[in-house]
């Protein structure tokens, strides 16, 4: 094989290939501590119970699935974006492996208890360290790839990646500097309020960027390729590529109102979470509108109809939010239900959606192969999932209001109306619901998980070629 005049796809198919394998981990996950809050015996041991399994779930979908999954397509974009091979196939092959090694360390750790208790931040600092040696070689690996490119243009999907890349890298180290006391243990360097700042300054850009920027740069390449749609407003993609990472910085605040955190902070992360709701829908109107002109095709695709879908979510799911981050609706949906009922429609409904749709159409061209081994199971996977969602989110959705209206509730002598053990027993079946909804939706993943199988075998491992480029190409 001649280096130079093929893309590296050997990277990609690893990936791709592990993000269903995590993807099916990290929801079994889900569904089993769920199942745990249906049925109080199912924890089990100092190891297995919801608080040990809880945030291995969290890290396992974010971080694994959603992790190994803008692996395979940033790298699948920028080379084909830029019509240039990967700049080092030995560190791509390092940010692979590392990242596995990442996800096994934490696989093995957070049930054992080894945690900094810090939300999406729990690993301690030497998987840390390896992490962040991880990302600064895909930092590499990706900038490298665009400053070498043959085509002038950077193709919008790369910003979106190279935003999340660059932010992640911030994020990551600052919120995780600590003082190491043993070989896993360490204590922050922050305390208190400012703790919790800076906490939920990463926490809501771990969603703001890794959950929402960078598959919007999924959004920006797979919608227009499956639909065969030029992208509906460039300028508009770029409006909204810089409104988002420039707003998204300052909405953390609204996960901490009503707390030790200084009242006009918790007001700032407030107003930039309302205005947010712009760019945000910015995005999604851009994404259903590249579908002008070719909306018949949804009726007989359903790699496209997850792709279509996903924006819908991602529109709901951002209107939801800004609406939660004002202090008198967040007084009633905080520390409910209705929170994990939004976090739930972006993360199945966005975030998992537009992933499969991207690796329905990755997996067939990276091993030679027309489309799926079977289109009628992508359209099972399709209606499982949003039958899953649906179920999910609305009992979620009606069990947190429920629960909040209850906390509320007061005698007229000032005494709560419910003790929290009624409130606790009013949303068993909710939870029950919720538990039948993950469970659908991880049907559908190991639906996804044998129809990737059959294509992976039926197939070869094929490398396309770098066509030779005109300087106007696009």
């Amino acid at each position: 094989m001649e280096t130079q005049s093929t893309y590296n796809y050997k990277v990609v198919r690893q990936f791709a290939v592990m993000t269903v394998v995590w993807g099916i981990f990290g929801m079994l996950m889900g569904v089993v501590i769920a199942a745990q809050l249906v049925w109080p015996d199912l924890n089990l041991g100092p190891w297995l119970h919801f608080g040990r399994l809880r945030p291995l779930h969290t890290n396992a979908v974010i971080f694994a699935f959603g992790g190994c999954g803008l692996f395979a397509t940033s790298y699948y974009v920028v080379q084909r974006t830029c019509n240039v091979r990967l700049i080092s196939d030995k560190l791509a092959a390092f940010t692979f492996w590392g990242w596995q090694a990442v996800i096994v360390a934490a696989a093995i750790t957070l049930p054992l208890g080894f945690t900094q208790s810090k939300e999406y931040a729990e690993l301690e600092w030497p998987i840390d360290i390896l992490i962040a040696l991880v990302w600064v070689a895909y930092a590499v690996v990706f900038f490298g790839t665009i400053a070498k490119r043959k085509i002038k243009h950077i193709y919008v999907a790369n910003w979106f990646y190279g935003a999340f890349i660059l932010t992640v890298a911030l994020l990551h180290i600052v919120n995780n500097l600590s003082v190491p006391a043993g070989a896993f243990k360490s204590y922050s360097v922050y305390a208190g309020a400012v703790d919790a700042m800076v906490q939920w300054w990463y926490g809501h850009n771990a969603v703001g960027f890794f959950l929402t920027a960078a598959f919007l740069g999924m959004m920006y390449y797979f919608v227009p390729k499956q639909a065969g749609r030029p992208v509906y407003s460039y300028r508009l993609s770029v409006v909204h590529f810089w409104a988002l990472i420039f707003t998204y910085m300052w909405a953390g605040p609204h996960h901490l109102h009503y707390t030790a955190l200084p009242d006009w902070t918790q007001s700032l992360g407030m107003v930039f979470s309302l205005i947010l709701l712009a760019p945000s829908w910015g995005g999604m109107i851009n994404g259903i509108m590249t579908l002008s002109g070719a909306w018949h095709k949804l009726r007989t695709d359903p790699v496209l109809k997850f792709l279509v879908v996903s924006l819908s979510f991602y529109g709901m799911s951002t209107f939801e939010g800004p609406m939660m981050a004002i202090k008198t609706v967040n007084a009633l949906s905080h520390y409910t239900d209705w929170t994990v009922g939004h976090v739930h429609s972006g993360a199945l409904g966005w975030v998992g959606f537009i992933t499969m749709g991207s690796l329905y159409y990755l997996i067939p061209r990276l091993w030679g192969r027309e489309e799926m081994y079977s289109v009628k199971l992508i359209e099972a996977h399709f209606w499982l999932a949003t039958i899953g969602v649906v179920l999910y989110i609305s009992a979620l959705w009606i069990s947190g209001v429920m629960q909040g209206l209850m906390w509320r509730a007061l005698n007229p002598d000032g005494t709560l109306t419910y003790a929290f053990a009624e409130v606790v027993k009013a949303t068993y079946p909710y939870h029950f619901v919720r538990f039948l909804g993950g469970a659908f939706y991880l049907t559908g993943m190991v639906l996804m998980a044998y129809n990737t199988y059959r294509t992976v075998f039926a197939g070869k491992p094929v490398d396309a070629k770098i066509p030779a480029v005109t300087a106007h190409a696009h």
